[in-house]
């Protein structure tokens, strides 16, 4: 398999979910400007939407949308444990919350790196998305991550979307259980080497 990212984007959450299952992925990152990868190809060849994530199977085809791929790899190896088994309450907890961060953090934040909205504008999805911030740091309270004391790839896209928020004047630094669950995330010795290798980290 082959995941085309861009680094720091949302294909960061696959990439972490890669490394935490040890699958044999090539990773070829992609400029999202010029629709080029870092081979030469015209990225728009591979994925028409011109997005990240996008992963290329064994036999070619094509998946995107980072909370199906992450789904996908997971049950590439379900003895790992970062996605209970289909059918369980577990699971659809799990989905959930991918769908959540997807709906309710994601998109919100495509209106702040968008430079065409006005600045009052902004004001007002920052402070939307800031209480939705203050909702999952209620929830983290006592809880090592979004299920519990286990990690699931839910927990990958939550730590994603949260490292965008210094990008786009988010102040999260008073949510004190999101910020303890950012620094428990960063521990991860596969989190670490997946941004070193974005060259988020040293």
């Amino acid at each position: 398999m082959k995941l085309y990212y861009s680094p720091g984007a949302c294909s960061l959450s696959p990439h972490i979910v890669i490394r935490e299952l040890g699958l044999p992925v090539e990773i070829e990152k992609a400029d999202l400007g010029t629709k080029k990868t870092e081979k030469g190809t015209d990225f728009l060849t591979v994925n028409p939407k011109g997005q990240v994530p996008t992963l290329v199977l064994d036999d070619g085809q094509i998946l995107t949308e980072g909370p199906v791929i992450v789904q996908y790899l997971a049950d590439r190896k379900p003895e790992v444990g970062l996605l209970p088994p289909a059918g369980s309450m577990d699971r659809y907890r799990v989905q959930e919350w991918l769908n959540h961060i997807t709906s309710e953090l994601h998109k919100r934040y495509g209106l702040l790196f968008n430079r065409g909205i006005p600045d009052e504008a902004k004001n007002i999805v920052r402070n939307d998305l800031l209480n939705k911030f203050r909702f999952i740091d209620g929830h983290l309270k006592g809880k090592a991550y979004l299920m519990g004391d286990r990690f699931t790839v839910a927990d990958a896209y939550l730590f994603t979307v949260t490292n965008w928020a210094g990008h786009v004047g988010l102040d999260l630094s008073d949510l004190q259980n999101l910020q303890a669950f950012q620094k428990r995330m960063g521990d991860r010795p596969a989190v670490r080497e997946t941004l070193k290798q974005e060259g988020l980290a040293k």
